[in-house]
């Protein structure tokens, strides 16, 4: 008998989007593969009530942003005692603290940039670190709210002191890296290869990294081997470091002028389409779409 597998799309965060195609993606992939399927939107008030009714067998976390990949869900499920995908409670919390997050990694021997959370309003009344630095959330994904400051500007961006600023009060300052952007996923306990990602913007925005044509994939990455295979170490040793499960993407960018590689976060709830950039590198690796999130469930982690 198939397995029952509730697939969790959609939800509250500004991500909301990008997870409904993640979750079609998911459901049609599953049936292809003979599970049977309920699909429930946490966006719903009663979705835990359709979740207990469902009775599943496993829970597919296709949820992306605050909410889905920030421990929230995870708690929920692990009280309701459903195993789900990708990582648990504590994992997902400290990759979706952009900070606390990076202090682990620098303690494993990750080099991450430079960065303090302030108050976004200190932060709009002067420069806090010399230009040119990034601001962002601190627990956003998908490049949502990220600001670039570049050199020479002579005032830091109005709109982190606006009443418009639709996230958290406190923001990630963060030095700028220069360079090419690379990324990698881990699936298990393997590091797939190396992804570089050509934005078509100005960086790699949301817009870069959901709009159709925003960015273009080069896949193996054309790098330095050294390179090449710190970007896989690292990513592993990411990914081990912060406990996470299932599958994840480390992000970085390498500067050719100096050679450094650093990490700009890990990703625990990575796109979810046949062509998002995880599962890119897994069909790459000899792993389809289908086989990968019948992987993914047949891994999911059981409440702990």
């Amino acid at each position: 008998m198939s397995k029952h597998v509730a697939v969790l799309l959609g939800g509250r965060s500004p991500e909301r989007d990008v997870s409904l195609v993640s979750g079609q993606k998911v459901i049609e992939a599953l049936e292809s593969q003979g599970y049977q399927v309920s699909a429930i939107d946490p966006q719903e008030a009663d979705w835990m009530e359709q979740l207990k009714a469902a009775k599943p067998d496993v829970v597919f976390n296709a949820l992306h942003g605050d909410w889905g990949e920030d421990g929230r869900v995870q708690g929920v499920l692990d009280y309701l005692g459903y195993p789900y995908t990708h990582s648990g409670v504590a994992a997902s919390a400290l990759a979706m603290d952009k900070q606390r997050a990076k202090a682990v990694l620098r303690e494993a021997g990750i080099q991450c940039p430079e960065g303090q959370l302030i108050s976004r309003f200190d932060a709009a009344r002067e420069h806090v670190m010399a230009p040119p630095y990034v601001a962002k959330p601190n627990a956003q994904g998908s490049s949502v709210g990220v600001v670039i400051v570049p050199e020479g500007a002579n005032r830091p961006p109005a709109i982190l002191g606006s009443e418009d600023w639709p996230y958290d009060e406190e923001v990630l300052i963060e030095r700028f890296i220069p360079g090419r952007e690379l990324t990698v996923a881990v699936m298990g306990d393997r590091a797939l290869t190396v992804t570089e990602i050509v934005p078509k913007t100005a960086f790699y925005d949301y817009d870069a990294k959901y709009a159709e044509g925003g960015s273009a994939h080069q896949l193996p990455a054309d790098v330095p081997q050294a390179v090449f295979d710190q970007c896989m170490r690292d990513a592993l040793t990411s990914h081990q470091a912060l406990g996470c499960e299932g599958l994840t993407r480390s992000d970085f960018r390498y500067d050719p002028v100096t050679g450094g590689v650093w990490l700009l976060e890990i990703n625990t709830q990575p796109g979810m389409t046949p062509t998002s950039l995880a599962p890119e590198q897994a069909a790459h690796c000899g792993v389809g779409f289908p086989d990968l999130v019948a992987w993914m469930v047949e891994n999911a982690a059981c409440p702990s």
